[in-house]
């Protein structure tokens, strides 16, 4: 991974998000799962035996996943440079999701704020797995805060840590894990067990990039006018109040930029659920409390690529010496 490679990748992110007409290695990905899912019949076997083949399951994806990226990139380097330059680009751009994310948000905050709720409702469902069609607005835009707040570690700040320190290949990974994670990667049954590996895999991979995007928050805060200081009162208050011991970190951290309380009652196929309440303030998310968070969001994302291109600097001076 080179500097121009990633702010090439960087930039086309920004300025073309992720369009659904474009194939995708995260649907690959997807699939992959699917398969490995079928043959291990997950919840019909014994709970170590679910955990085995849910073990086997998420190793399988990830290796593939490196190996076929890593062919990609050594059958683009063997028929010119230029091709391989162009396939790096194109492979880190999947990696990234800041555009993708702006553009979701935005379309779920414009149809609120033009008073069309049950279309918010349904945009919202795009980026979040919680039932969406009994929402209040107030609702809606607390649940933009929370996925904006969460997906600056998992779609902005992690992939971009990946790319510096490992490459496409270390990037794509990152994916498959996060990808099993939210497909298997439950509770309930049948995926008690059978997902038990691919959840902790995740926790593993997004411990240091969830409080790096924290720390991100907390600058951006202060940077777009909101609060720096209460950002990080809160993320050290709240931050591992949380039932992840990831998500938490940037979902305080944003809670006490804007000010207001995350977390609450909310309803996942027809089922309550109820996670402790990040920031404490006396008012609840609104129109305007969500789009600052975008703009922290979009803040924090810059920050981490310049953080991304720092460490690929300092690589490159080491392997230089």
């Amino acid at each position: 991974m080179t500097a121009l490679v990633l702010v090439c990748a960087y930039v086309m992110d920004l300025a073309v998000g992720d369009p659904e007409w474009l194939p995708h290695p995260v649907r690959a990905i997807g699939r992959l799962v699917v398969t490995g899912e079928s043959y291990a019949r997950p919840g019909c076997h014994s709970p170590a035996r679910d955990l085995f083949n849910g073990a086997l399951v998420t190793t399988t994806v990830v290796l593939l996943t490196v190996v076929v990226t890593t062919l990609l990139l050594g059958i683009a380097t063997h028929v010119h440079p230029y091709a391989a330059f162009a396939t790096e680009i194109l492979l880190a751009w999947t990696a990234l999701a800041t555009g993708s994310l702006m553009t979701e948000a935005r379309d779920v905050l414009h149809a609120l704020g033009g008073g069309d709720l049950t279309r918010a409702r349904q945009q919202l469902s795009r980026i979040v797995g919680r039932d969406t069609d009994t929402l209040t607005e107030s609702e809606v835009a607390r649940a933009v805060v929370e996925a904006v707040a969460e997906s600056t570690c998992d779609g902005i700040v992690a992939p971009l840590c990946y790319l510096a320190v490992a490459g496409v290949p270390g990037a794509l990974a990152y994916k498959a894990v996060n990808t099993l994670d939210s497909m298997i990667g439950h509770r309930e049954p049948p995926y008690t067990y059978f997902g038990r590996f691919a959840a902790r895999a995740d926790d593993v991979a997004n411990f240091i990039p969830a409080r790096l995007a924290a720390l991100a928050i907390v600058v951006a805060a202060a940077l777009t006018g909101n609060s720096g200081v209460n950002a990080a009162r809160i993320w050290w208050r709240d931050g591992g109040h949380h039932d992840s011991p990831n998500a938490g970190h940037p979902e305080a951290a944003m809670a006490g930029a804007l000010g207001v309380t995350l977390g609450g009652s909310n309803y996942y196929d027809g089922i309550a659920t109820v996670k402790p309440l990040l920031g404490g303030g006396q008012t609840v998310p609104n129109l305007e409390a969500a789009r600052r968070a975008c703009r922290v969001s979009l803040t924090a994302s810059v920050l981490a690529c310049t953080l991304a291109l720092l460490i690929l600097s300092i690589q490159s001076t080491g392997g230089g010496q």
